[in-house]
Order: C-alpha cells, then sequence, then structure tokens
C-alpha cells in the first residue's frame, strides 16, 4: 500500500530533484530568518528588563545580552566547563544531595570550553556561538529527515515549524538542546537511510549530551524486528550485524553517565539523587518509581482531578500516534517519537522544563496533522511565532526553562 507522502514523492519528481539540491540552503535560510526573530525577541525582552530593573537569572556580574542567553542552567554549563564536575555531591543539613552539575552532561560545556579561546576566555559567549550553530544543523538535518519520508513542502514546513516554534529561542542560548537535536537528528537520518554504523558514534555522543537516547536504542530495535518480519530470508545479515551492535551501543551509553557519576563521586545512586533534588520543590521529597513522575506532579497540585487529566493526556498521545497521518512518517520516526514520549512519561516531572524537552520530537512536525494544508501550516507558523515572546518572558523570568 503506498502511503501519501510516496505517492507525493513520486509524483513530484523535478520538485524532489530541487530539494536535493536545496537540502543546504532551503534549511539555512529558514534558521537565518528564525535566528533574527529570536534575537529581536531575546534583545527587546532584555533591553526592557534591563530599563526596568527586573531581575532575572543571569551571571550579576556582567549582565550582558551573553549573560542573559545564558540564564539558568547555562550556569551550571559554565561550572562544568570551568572547573568539571565535583567529587563530592553537596549536601544540605539533612544528608540529601542538593542540586549541582551532575545532573548536566559535558559534550556542550566540552565544545564551550574549546571555543572559549576564541571569545576571550568568555563562556557565555562561546555557549551562544556552540549552540546557534548546533541549531542551525539541526535544521538542516531535520529538513533531510522529513524530506526522507516525506516530502519536500512537508520539510520546509516541519523546519519552519521547529525553528519558529515557541521554544525556537533555545536553539540559541548557552544550553544543550541544539546540540543534542543535531545529533540526534542525524542518528534518525542515518537509520531512515539504513547507515547503521553511522549510528553508534552519534548515538553515543548525544548519551553524553543530554538524557533520552534509549528512546534511539529502541528505535533501532523496532527497525531490526520490522525489517525481520518483511524480508525475511532476505535480509542481509551484516545489516542485522550493525543494527544490534549500533543498537547495544547506544544502550548501553545511555545508562552510563549514573554509573561515572556513582564511580567518581563514590555516592550509590549519585544521579538519581541529583536529579530528584530538583523535584522537591514540586513535589516534596520522593522515592524514584519509573512511570510514576506525571501521576505524583497531577496528584500533588490537582489531586484526582490531576490524575484523570495525566490518563486523558495519555490516551490522547495514543490516539495521536495511531492516526493514519502520524504513521505516514515511516516506523523509524514512529518508534523513535512514541518510545522518546513514553520516556518523559516514565522518568519525567513534568514542569516547565517540558516543553524543551518534547524538542526531540520535532520529526511529527512533517506530518499532515500540523502541515496538512497551507492554511493549517501557516496557522501553526503564526502561532508559534506570536507564544515565542511569551515562552521568553514566562521561561526566563518566571522560572527555569
Amino acid at each position: 500500500m503506498t502511503s501519501a507522502a510516496e505517492t507525493s514523492r513520486a509524483s513530484s519528481p523535478a520538485l524532489d530533484l530541487e530539494a536535493r539540491h536545496s537540502g543546504w540552503t532551503t534549511p539555512l535560510l529558514l534558521w537565518l530568518a528564525s535566528r533574527v526573530v529570536s534575537t529581536v525577541l531575546l534583545a527587546t525582552v532584555y533591553a526592557v528588563a534591563t530599563a526596568n530593573g527586573w531581575r532575572f537569572a543571569s551571571y550579576r556580574r556582567d549582565p550582558s545580552f551573553f549573560t542573559f542567553s545564558g540564564s539558568w542552567d547555562a550556569s551550571f554549563y559554565r561550572t562544568i566547563a570551568e572547573h568539571g564536575y565535583p567529587s563530592t555531591l553537596p549536601l544540605d543539613d539533612a544528608g540529601h544531595v542538593l542540586p549541582n552539575a551532575w545532573a548536566f552532561l559535558p559534550v556542550f560545556p566540552a565544545l564551550a570550553r574549546l571555543v572559549m579561546p576564541l571569545t576571550g576566555g568568555s563562556f557565555w559567549v562561546a555557549g551562544v556561538l556552540v549552540a546557534t550553530l548546533a541549531g542551525a544543523g539541526a535544521c538542516v538535518l531535520l529538513y533531510r529527515l522529513v524530506l526522507a519520508v516525506g516530502c519536500s513542502r512537508r520539510a520546509r514546513w516541519a523546519t519552519a515549524l521547529f525553528a519558529f516554534a515557541p521554544t525556537g529561542f533555545l536553539l540559541q542560548v548557552a544550553y544543550a538542546e541544539s546540540t543534542f537535536l543535531l545529533l540526534l537528528f542525524g542518528a534518525l537520518l542515518a537509520l531512515v537511510r539504513r547507515r547503521y554504523w553511522l549510528i553508534a558514534p552519534l548515538g553515543v555522543v548525544a548519551a553524553f549530551t543530554k538524557p533520552g537516547v534509549l528512546a534511539l536504542a529502541v528505535a533501532l530495535a523496532v527497525h531490526l524486528v520490522v525489517r525481520w518480519v518483511q524480508e525475511r530470508r532476505a535480509f542481509p545479515v551484516r545489516d542485522a550485524v550493525a543494527i544490534v551492535v549500533s543498537g547495544l551501543v547506544v544502550a548501553a551509553a545511555g545508562l552510563a553517565w549514573p554509573v561515572i557519576a556513582s564511580a567518581v563521586t563514590g555516592r550509590p545512586n549519585a544521579y538519581l539523587d541529583t536529579e530528584l533534588s530538583w523535584w522537591v520543590g514540586f513535589v516534596g521529597r520522593q522515592h524514584f518509581a519509573p512511570l510514576t513522575p506525571w501521576f505524583t506532579m497531577a496528584g500533588t497540585w490537582l489531586g484526582p482531578l490531576g490524575i484523570a487529566l495525566v490518563v486523558v493526556v495519555l490516551v490522547g498521545a495514543v490516539v495521536f500516534f495511531t492516526r493514519p497521518a502520524v504513521r505516514a512518517l515511516g516506523v523509524d520516526v514512529l518508534a523513535f517519537t512514541a518510545s522518546y514520549g513514553l520516556y518523559l512519561v516514565a522518568v519525567f516531572l513534568p514542569q516547565q522544563s517540558l516543553p524543551r524537552l518534547l524538542m526531540p520530537m520535532a520529526p511529527l512536525l512533517g506530518s499532515d496533522v500540523f502541515v496538512g494544508t497551507r492554511r493549517r501550516a501557516v496557522a501553526c507558523l503564526v502561532v508559534g511565532v506570536c507564544l515565542q515572546p511569551v515562552a521568553i518572558v514566562l521561561l526566563w523570568f518566571l522560572g527555569y526553562p
């Protein structure tokens, strides 16, 4: 059975030939236009805040635009880039672990440290530069990924919706998001193109950039099963070996950081205890159990109504992923995004960081749910641009994203 995406590609060879030639220029132009918008919005909010004495989470001794672009979690990345990780975890008077740098992975601060000599030793400038360039690469790879599973029209709109989204400004602040997305979209593109050995190095580096790469290992497992069922005897052994090895390597890398944190600090569960220290302000001190954080958060703040709301959201997610328009993106994209969504439900306490943690699911923007018609795509784009300044104010001033 031919999908709508395959029909579209087959019916417009000239358009897709043009898309291959513009595989760099189109997404880079969209990225550049989105950076103009995001920079103007960030600079405007920064100017208003500075003029009115608004307090924001920046480096207090140098409240410049670059330190403003390095608010909240970026301060931990700066600490890692300049001083590394603590060998002893900070504790409160009761012996509970306090928030510390072990919650953040080393690739982004390492890249910033490499660039710092070019920026006069400033982490803030280096971090913004690394994040912005990685954001450009993420847009290029997202475009090519959606093009590989859809068509050039969907690829253009998906990239535009991603770059101009309410969280689009995070593609240029001193956070690890854009670096992670660059690696993740590259690995997914390699999976779609069946370049299995390329997935392992990209997945390993991604695993030490941000959590969540285990969803990529699950996608590889699903891909293996689907190919085996579809091809049986025609399934090359070398491909099966490459898929299994890459999947195991990515899974091992995704599980490695808690082991490293415990080995360096000498404290069992050092990473888990560090992550749970951020939960205290929302739900009090908790013991972690998989698949419970969303219910814990909702129940704490909304009681039984909150539990019911979580159930509705989860049912809605199942309905969304079973829609033909979403399934048309192919099993690889569907397996990764569904697995990543399940990962968020399994381990993440939903709070103001949730919007940015949803960014790896951007390939779904290439489905007809968002870009089925020009009017629908334009509406989504306008909503994204209008919500971006709201997101900047809410996340940069009222709570860390």
